[in-house]
């Protein structure tokens, strides 16, 4: 399973292929569809292709043009073979996104089955782990957290630690440490998400405290007990080494040489390392949790509460988290170094990138799962500050700038190859869910009005100030709802312009006949969004191939449900880890 796809061989060639059929489409690929007026964008296609998919039907779009996996295709006109070419080309040369038991891309926006029969719960899930968590975040957190991925990554490298970069609120962190044993340790730059994760934690503790004493039940949720997530508030900067990343974990590298994986036993004087808390946030948490069990209505003591949860966790677990002790992790075995698995669920721009540099670079590092999002906040050559990325108010390492180390392209291979640049726009329309929106044509949905809606709005903007190009125009609510002119009314005050704005009503009705072809137009950029996320995909496991790790796409979700479905996941040989 942890086999490399395909040769070095092959994915420099898919490489290449990949490149040169992006190269030549890149005027699609890097244009606005709100320009689709102001740029006459249609009149950039060859009349041939115009005349194909000029009058197609949503439902025809759909099945001529975006769905992969239909076979049966009818023709209302003779297509040119150099579409026919573009369209096959680009399903051939894109990584495979159905996930084993997931939909096929002509159910649209149909849920999991694990959804069924609640929309909102996961039937797989255990409820504890539910709550708070939205459907998406559930199915995502289950399938990789299970023995589909990281517990068996784990188990494979022979350790039980997790490093979960962007943690959030936890809810990954949570499964992977209460519902599987691991030893979890979570780093968020948001200091109020790692609050809510601290909270969240100590929610689900009580809450398994009170039904086992209904109950009357001391089976704990997992067979080897391991200890309570850490959550640790820190910035993963991009351009810092390994070690700092290893430091702001709790543990220098000089101090030991790797961090610890736990092995269920926590006898009092063993010599070992430890990852810890914050000191205020772990004396937060330890004061939190007991004022919470204090002011329960039962009006328990804090022996009592301690008492209760260690029904759940035994050795003495809540004692230490409620005195603020740290729960020691020892060795994996004599003389073996000490190795951790790091992931990062939709990681956004360059941390995902990042943590693959640390997985190469780091000793401590044995197995990475990565799945990325925000592909237009990568930092490129061409664009090393792309818009919209995250930077700290301060950061307590001073760090030399490495301007050969951008987020894209990151192997040698790919870098070499000409024509392998991608614009912001590229990787913007990469992050797009083509699934949902082949639901939308299928169910010939208004929702598909509302980019001529905006090109339109363009067009109008543009009469008006010639001088402002693309503004941003904040969401209207059911715009598909309205028509054009309540639209307008709503969406010029917020670019700065007055709602009254003058315009010809027989101008915009003559770009509102042409939605069919905004619709035709915008397939064809959804088309070539999976062969600009294969490229970036690609190109991270060159860069592993090139530094001798060995790597796969897994497509491990429902990209139905959860677009960014493809985890990149590599383990070191045991050479390496010896």
């Amino acid at each position: 399973m942890f086999v490399a796809a395909f040769s070095e061989q092959e994915q420099r060639e898919l490489a290449e292929k990949l490149t040169s059929l992006l190269s030549t489409y890149r005027h699609i690929s890097d244009s606005y569809i709100i320009e689709f007026f102001s740029e006459s964008l249609w009149d950039t296609l060859p009349v041939s292709w115009q005349d194909a998919l000029g009058d197609l039907t949503p439902p025809q779009i759909a099945d001529l043009l975006l769905d992969r996996e239909i076979k049966d295709r009818r023709y209302p006109s003779v297509w040119p073979l150099s579409l026919l070419a573009l369209r096959s080309a680009a399903h051939a040369l894109s990584f495979p996104r159905k996930a084993p038991g997931g939909h096929s891309q002509d159910t649209g926006a149909a849920v999991p089955d694990e959804f069924q029969s609640n929309q909102s719960q996961s039937s797989l899930l255990r409820h504890i782990f539910r709550k708070h968590v939205k459907p998406k975040k559930q199915h995502e957190i289950r399938r990789l957290g299970t023995v589909r991925l990281v517990k068996k990554l784990c188990d494979q490298a022979n350790c039980s630690s997790v490093v979960d970069v962007g943690s959030g609120q936890g809810h990954l962190t949570r499964f992977l440490s209460f519902g599987l044993g691991l030893d979890v340790t979570g780093i968020e730059a948001d200091p109020n998400l790692v609050s809510m994760a601290t909270k969240f934690d100590r929610q689900l503790l009580l809450t398994l405290a009170k039904e086992n004493q209904k109950s009357g039940n001391a089976q704990s949720l997992y067979s080897v007990p391991g200890p309570s997530p850490r959550h640790v508030v820190g910035w993963v900067n991009p351009k810092a080494s390994w070690d700092v990343f290893i430091q702001q974990l709790g543990v220098t590298a000089t101090e030991s040489d790797s961090i610890g994986a736990t092995s269920g036993s926590y006898e009092k004087n063993q010599r070992v390392e430890e990852l810890h808390l914050e000191p205020h946030s772990c004396q937060t948490k330890a004061e939190e949790l007991q004022n919470t069990l204090l002011t329960q209505k039962n009006d328990m003591n804090t022996s009592d509460s301690v008492a209760q949860i260690n029904t759940i966790f035994p050795s003495g677990m809540a004692t230490e988290m409620l005195t603020c002790k740290t729960v020691s992790v020892t060795d994996c075995g004599a003389n073996k170094p000490r190795s951790f698995l790091l992931t990062g669920l939709h990681a956004c721009g360059d941390l995902s990138s990042t943590l693959l540099r640390h997985f190469a670079n780091c000793p401590h590092v044995q197995v990475i799962t990565s799945v990325a999002c925000c592909y237009m906040k990568i930092s490129t050559k061409e664009s090393p500050n792309p818009p919209g990325v995250f930077q700290p108010p301060f950061s307590t390492d001073t760090v030399a700038d490495s301007c050969s180390e951008y987020g894209y392209p990151m192997s040698d291979w790919v870098r070499g190859l000409p024509g392998h640049q991608l614009s912001y726009k590229a990787r913007e329309g990469a992050c797009h869910a083509i699934e949902d929106y082949l639901h939308r044509l299928r169910e010939e949905s208004s929702l598909l009005r509302t980019h001529c809606y905006r090109a339109i709005l363009e067009s109008i903007i543009r009469a008006e100030r010639p001088d402002m190009r693309r503004p941003g125009v904040q969401t209207v609510k059911k715009a598909h709802a309205l028509s054009f002119s309540e639209y307008a009314c709503l969406a010029l005050p917020r670019v700065g312009l007055p709602a009254d704005v003058q315009f010809d009503p027989a101008d915009v009705d003559a770009m509102l006949a042409h939605q069919g072809k905004v619709v035709a137009y915008f397939s064809l950029v959804l088309l070539l969004a999976p062969v600009v996320e294969t490229l970036v995909l690609l190109d991270r496991m060159i860069f592993l191939q090139e530094r001798g790790f060995q790597s796969k796409l897994i497509p491990l979700f429902d990209a139905a449900f959860s677009p960014r479905n493809l985890v990149l996941v590599s383990v070191k040989p045991k050479e390496a880890q010896s």
